[in-house]
This record gives structure tokens, sequence and C-alpha cells, in this order.
């Protein structure tokens, strides 16, 4: 473990840890983009498996509907890469799995796959309780494929790491 930017994105995910087992409470994630880089990180820490219940990588359309019951409609009408989706993502984790945050990415980490209207860079996310509520942001990265992925899970972490502890239902 060499590279300072695992180490740092991993630290992230100990801090996420210590929140959770403070406010007793469970995580669960569901990733596109970002292929399990969220939960290698999470279960790159010591004792992760007392607040990390378990990761969904739902790379295709299909796997979103199927592991995550995100609904055709939603997937036409938004897209993989939109709010909608990430939201739907993260309501679907919850409800296949007894944690009480969940955390969703979908995006286009590149060298393909942008338009005008969704460019490489582009990261949808969602964090949502298990009392259903949702919080989603869209952000645009930039650099390489790797860089866009790292900066995604660093950013999801971060976010979550105010809202644990701190949401009322």
């Amino acid at each position: 473990m060499n590279d300072p930017g695992q180490v740092a994105l991993e630290a992230l995910a100990a801090e996420v840890g210590r929140r959770l087992l403070q406010a007793g409470e469970r995580l669960t994630t569901a990733e596109s983009c970002t292929g399990g880089w969220l939960g290698q990180c999470i279960t790159a820490v010591a004792g992760s498996s007392l607040w990390f219940d378990r990761g969904f990588i739902t790379y295709s359309n299909e796997a979103k509907t199927e592991l995550l019951g995100v609904s055709g409609d939603t997937l036409a009408s938004h897209g993989a890469v939109s709010e909608t989706t990430a939201a739907a993502m993260a309501l679907g984790a919850l409800a296949r799995s007894p944690a009480d945050w969940a955390i969703a990415i979908t995006g286009i980490a590149g060298p393909d796959g942008g338009t005008t209207e969704k460019p490489v860079g582009t990261v949808c996310f969602a964090w949502a309780r298990a009392d259903a509520q949702v919080f989603t942001a869209t952000h645009h990265f930039q650099g390489d494929r790797r860089a866009v992925r790292a900066q995604s899970v660093e950013h999801a972490l971060r976010e979550l790491v105010p809202r644990v502890g701190h949401c009322s239902a």
C-alpha cells in the first residue's frame, strides 16, 4: 500500500467507520463507474465488518434493475448517469440490506462515453438513510479514468462523514 492516494481514501473510509460505529449504524454501497473501489476502501479498514454490510456492483443497466430494482422507466427517462438513478440505486441497496445508510455512485469515467450534456467526468451520487432521506449531487471531475474514479470514491466518503449521526428522521 504505497499509493498515497489509496492510503488517504482508506483513512477517510476509517473515519466513516468511526462515525457509523458511534451512531450504531451500518453502511451498504451501490457502485457503477467505481466498480467496487468504494467497497475495497471500506473493507481495507480492519473491523469494517462491524459497520459495513454489503456492496452491489451494478455496472450495466440490467444489473441496476435486477439487483437494485431501478426501474426501466427511470433509466429510459433519466439515463444511468443521473441523480434520479443514483437515488434509486441507494434506496434499492437499502431495501436489500439491513444497513442504515447507502452510498450510490454512477457516472462516466471515460475516456469514452461522454456527451455534450454529460461529458466524461460527470458523476452522480446519492446518500440515503433507511428512513428514506435521500441526498443527491452531481459533480464533474477532471483527469483520466483512474482520477475520475478516485475523486468519486473520495467525494462519496467525504460527503457521508458529516451526515452520519446528524440527520433526523
